[in-house]
């Protein structure tokens, strides 16, 4: 007999009554609140055309890198798991799929994909079971059947999610479309881009000479001058500015920036176009960029975001075969107070720029993040991410952090998310972590909890909306922190 499947109604609060009890109270008056969403990777597409989703396999398995990674771990191979190498080569069919995946979900006990998954399975599609071999078929059918309906369309969702804002993020070589349709339409659902340039940034990748002839055809630049690069890269933040951008999105190894001048930016840059160049001078060249869009903001506002310190396909094997995004991109070790200096010594002061900085190495939060945040007025602290977008992560993260920066140089959550379904469970999943620790402080006589509350509302709605700029046609962020 199947086990039931119930998520608790205090999951993630304290196993204390009297916190517990605290706790509960901070969520229940914040569970119903808005998502939210600045900054993710979900497809445009799916609102733009408001198709029905494919089934359970395509829509929860195949594109979830934290899946992928662990079922690989214990040698389940990606073409047993539905996904369809490079080359021409064997694919399971998505329900044989589904069936490996059920039968090896117990892999995840303990870890923040249960989690997301189960609230999903439970509050999305009401199923009462628990996931498992025997369930397996049970799962995929009720989840494609609902998928048929019509309150199971993406547009449908998103209202039913309660989501008021939802970001993309886009490369510059996009068209938009997805986006120009939106715009056009008369669903008032709000969908926006995010200008994430490193397509035409990042000399390292393969295809970046045609990228940046694509680049040029696209802006009708010289983009194989400095100068007219630059330009390139300005009309392409006007046009998503245009589609409602707020917001850049930068992911580099590091944390580097640079203050070249202008006749050694030049120079640099007809190196990087030779094709000749060593390793440093990418890695100057992308530290320039940093800057040069940090420039760029001053003048049009955009919030800028700064994802550095991963090690993406890490196995050359997996990537050759199956492509990126398979779960195979590590964390690497990161620095930010030396990195940044050069940029912070341009910019940091001035209050037009707004910096907002992720990490993946947690020994940065209080040694680096939180005093640099607590002093510098262009800088915020992102959430925990990616590998640690969980409940121990979310909670290191306010325990490093708050004692700095406090809770007013954070940007509250985003959940940096392609699995749209996961969005109102990593949300629920943050408030609730929020309230957790903010709970303590009330018990420790550290906070009021009419203060707490505030702050609760603030890290959850106020906040992500002021930080991404969000709140300009919205009046009600001015009691931030009342």
């Amino acid at each position: 007999m199947a086990t039931k499947l119930k998520p608790h109604k205090d999951r993630l609060f304290p196993p204390d009554q009297s916190l517990r009890e605290v706790a509960a109270r901070l969520y229940t008056e914040i569970k119903g609140l808005p998502i939210i969403s600045p900054h993710g990777h979900t497809d445009p597409r799916w609102f733009a055309e408001n198709t029905a989703f494919a089934n359970a396999h395509e829509l929860l398995v195949a594109p979830d890198h934290y899946l992928l990674r662990m079922l690989y771990s214990h040698g389940i191979s990606m073409t047993d798991l539905g996904i369809a190498p490079s080359q021409s080569g064997k694919v399971v069919t998505p329900r044989a799929a589904w069936r490996t995946f059920a039968r090896h979900f117990y892999l995840f006990r303990g870890t923040p994909s249960a989690m997301w998954l189960n609230h999903v399975f439970a509050e999305v599609f009401g199923i009462e079971v628990c996931l498992d071999g025997s369930t397996a078929d049970l799962y995929f059918d009720t989840i494609n059947e609902a998928l048929e309906q019509a309150e199971f369309r993406p547009r449908a969702l998103f209202k039913a999610f309660n989501i008021e804002v939802l970001a993309t993020t886009e490369s510059p070589l996009d068209q938009l479309k997805h986006h120009r349709s939106l715009q056009s339409s008369n669903w008032d659902g709000r969908i926006i881009t995010t200008y994430r340039p490193d397509a035409v940034i990042n000399p390292d990748i393969p295809s970046f000479s045609k990228n940046l002839s694509r680049f040029g055809e696209m802006t009708g630049e010289d983009v194989f001058t400095w100068e007219g690069y630059l330009n390139a890269h300005r009309r392409r933040r006007r046009d998503f500015a245009a589609l409602g951008a707020t917001a850049t999105d930068h992911s580099h190894a590091s944390a580097l920036t640079a203050t070249l001048t202008p006749h050694e930016s030049d120079k640099l840059f007809n190196k990087i176009l030779s094709g000749n160049f060593c390793s440093e001078e990418s890695t100057l060249f992308q530290a320039q960029m940093l800057t040069e869009m940090a420039r760029m903001s001053l003048d049009d506002g955009l919030v800028m975001q700064l994802h550095p310190g991963v090690y993406r396909n890490h196995n050359p094997r997996l990537f050759e075969q199956y492509g990126p995004d398979k779960g195979a991109d590590i964390p690497l070790r990161t620095g930010y107070v030396h990195e940044l200096k050069p940029l912070l010594d341009l910019f940091g002061n001035d209050p037009r720029l707004s910096l907002i900085l992720f990490t993946l190495d947690e020994s940065t939060y209080s040694r680096e993040l939180a005093p640099l945040a607590g002093h510098y007025p262009c800088l915020k602290l992102g959430p925990a991410w990616w590998f640690h977008d969980s409940p121990e992560g979310m909670m290191r993260f306010r325990e490093q952090a708050t004692e700095s920066a406090g809770f007013y140089n954070t940007v509250g959550f985003n959940d940096d998310t392609r699995a749209f379904f996961s969005i109102p469970a990593r949300h629920d999943a943050a408030r609730r972590i929020d309230a957790a620790f903010l709970a303590r402080l009330v018990c420790e006589h550290r906070l009021d909890e009419d203060e707490a509350l505030q702050v609760a509302t603030d890290l959850t709605y106020h906040l992500p909306k002021q930080a991404y700029r969000l709140d300009r046609l919205d009046s009600q962020d001015a009691v931030i922190g009342d």
